[in-house]
């Protein structure tokens, strides 16, 4: 189904129980809300809204960078959950999602009932890392702009981040950069810019805010997410981090069915 929401058509795909607990699914940079289907079987008790974040996927890909800022978009899910006049939703989010989950939390608290974050930050503390960001992506979205996106996506596949992908089989692989090449390269560059970890504000000093359930999950081969999230841990009330084994970056990719078993505990448990 679609939505307009302050002039964006957001594409959304529903599944499961409607009259279940919701569920928010907000996948990674570059990817779109097909990712989860897989989880349709470990999932299927619960009213689940997977959406394609702006930029992505179905939903639109507008000139307009201010339409792409993290805190905008959280509202435009705010407003995606009121059309659905759904009150309060547990909500995951992978990577890019998983940032743009954490924005809703602290924007929205009282709308969510449980948080799973993978492979998540809460972006960098620094006015001086962020501007540092800030030029990574520039430079990115200028070899989308120049290069075009089925070149971007040769370099995005094989960056340090998504080198354990390579072990998986090749038909999935293939699934993966059949969505990944599903998009514009308006929205990528877009995303990049108004979206990146660079551009979005620092939430490490709110997140002693977060008061639902909240669950960590990174992959033991990803240092860099395993740091950040012990660093999370300490900060979050009301929290648990669990780190699978022999998985990078993308854990729902990777070992979908050690992922799908681990969110539906954490979602079904009375406390999380």
């Amino acid at each position: 189904m679609n939505f307009v929401i302050n002039g964006i058509q957001y594409h959304v795909d529903t599944w499961g129980n409607s009259e279940g607990e919701p569920l928010l699914l907000l996948h990674g940079f570059t990817g779109n809300s097909t990712s989860w289907r897989k989880f349709e079987s470990y999932w299927q008790d619960f009213n689940v809204i997977a959406v394609d974040i702006i930029g992505h996927g179905k939903t639109d890909s507008p000139d307009d960078l201010s339409k792409y800022h993290i805190e905008a978009v959280a509202g435009d899910l705010n407003n995606i959950l009121d059309t659905l006049e759904i009150t309060q939703a547990s909500i995951l989010g992978y990577s890019m999602g998983g940032r743009l989950a954490l924005t809703f939390a602290i924007k929205y608290p009282e709308k969510v009932k449980k948080l799973v974050l993978e492979s998540s930050s809460p972006g960098l503390k620094t006015e001086s890392e962020r501007e540092a960001r800030r030029i990574q992506d520039e430079q990115l979205a200028c070899r989308i702009k120049d290069n075009g996106i089925e070149k971007f996506i040769d370099y995005w596949e094989n960056i340090p981040l998504f080198q354990s992908q390579k072990r998986l089989p090749e038909p999935i692989r293939q699934q993966i950069r059949t969505e990944r090449l599903d998009n514009l390269s308006v929205g990528l560059i877009n995303s990049l810019k108004g979206m990146g970890t660079g551009a979005q504000p620092s939430w490490w000093d709110k997140l002693y805010e977060i008061s639902a359930p909240t669950l960590l999950i990174t992959g033991s081969i990803d240092e860099k997410f395993c740091l950040i999230a012990k660093n999370m841990i300490k900060k979050l009330k009301n929290s648990k981090w669990i780190t699978i084994e022999d998985c990078g970056h993308a854990i729902h990719v990777e070992n979908p069915k050690i992922f799908g078993t681990i969110v539906n505990e954490f979602l079904s448990q009375e406390n999380g």
